[in-house]
């Protein structure tokens, strides 16, 4: 019985390691109206994308193909990406190759996530040069900011740098109050505790990966990836504004993914009701 039991175990852990597996590869496409944003700029698109975690050994760079080729297939306005783009630098190519083929009417716009700048339990984690994202076609944002015309309209992008722990109330200040639409790019979705009401229209984020690896129990999902968050993923209305936080494409520390799939989304401007 005791061997019955002991290889019955045993298949059911090789089966679920083999769907967490699958599963880092299955990307979710989606497309996601966002309302309450200003009408003149009524069907803007903004594909998000986040954590790439290029570089390590796992099925990352595959998920990030599935996503860019959706992406490049119908033309957006906007690309945002919202940092953990390496994990080692033997993703630089990968960064490069993923990047050039999205080709926005307006431009790919990236910020860097913790793992990119080393500030990480992972001890093999090396920093992401500024010079690699632009050579692979986005422009990097830290703290800094962008203003775009389109249609008429100004459209302020403003990008954080996520070592800025407590100077993140800091981001409202590159704010243009005189702009149509303000997005702020930032790696971690709790920058909106931080930020004044009404700061930015639409904040997008990533970094908790939807848990990663959950344990589903009849109050919830248990996400181990981090035990704790005020905003898993999706769509979220807060006093700082709109948050949209991705799960993103890629795992961190172990290459397996349980019931968080990685995801691409295409947010399409909507105005308020």
């Amino acid at each position: 019985m005791l061997r019955g039991a002991a290889v019955a175990a045993g298949a059911t852990a090789a089966a679920v390691l083999g769907w967490s597996l699958f599963e880092s590869q299955w990307v979710e496409l989606r497309e996601i109206e966002v309302p309450g944003l200003p009408p003149e700029l009524d069907g803007l698109t903004v594909v998000h994308l986040s954590d790439f975690h290029l570089g390590t050994l796992s099925f990352n760079g595959r998920a990030l193909e599935k996503a860019v080729r959706w992406a490049a297939g119908t033309p957006s306005d906007l690309v945002a990406i919202t940092g953990d783009l390496l994990s080692r630098p033997s993703g630089e190519g990968q960064l490069r190759a993923a990047i050039f083929p999205l080709r926005p009417r307006r431009g790919t716009y990236a910020v860097l996530g913790n793992h990119d700048v080393d500030v990480t339990r992972d001890p093999f984690s090396t920093r992401t040069d500024a010079s690699v994202v632009e050579a692979a076609g986005a422009v990097l944002l830290e703290n800094d900011s962008v203003l775009l015309d389109v249609n008429g309209r100004r459209v302020q992008l403003v990008g954080g740098d996520p070592r800025l722990g407590e100077y993140w109330p800091m981001l409202a200040s590159l704010a243009d109050p005189g702009a149509d639409l303000r997005i702020l790019l930032f790696h971690f979705p709790d920058v909106v505790r931080y930020l004044p009401p009404g700061a930015f229209d639409l904040v997008l984020a990533g970094h908790l990966h939807g848990g990663q690896i959950c344990i589903p129990t009849p109050r919830g999902k248990v996400r181990l990836e981090h035990l704790r968050a005020a905003h898993w993923e999706g769509v979220h209305e807060t006093p700082a504004g709109i948050l949209h936080v991705s799960r993103g494409l890629g795992t961190s520390f172990v290459p397996f993914r349980f019931l968080a799939r990685p995801e691409a989304t295409r947010l399409v401007v909507r105005r308020a009701r």
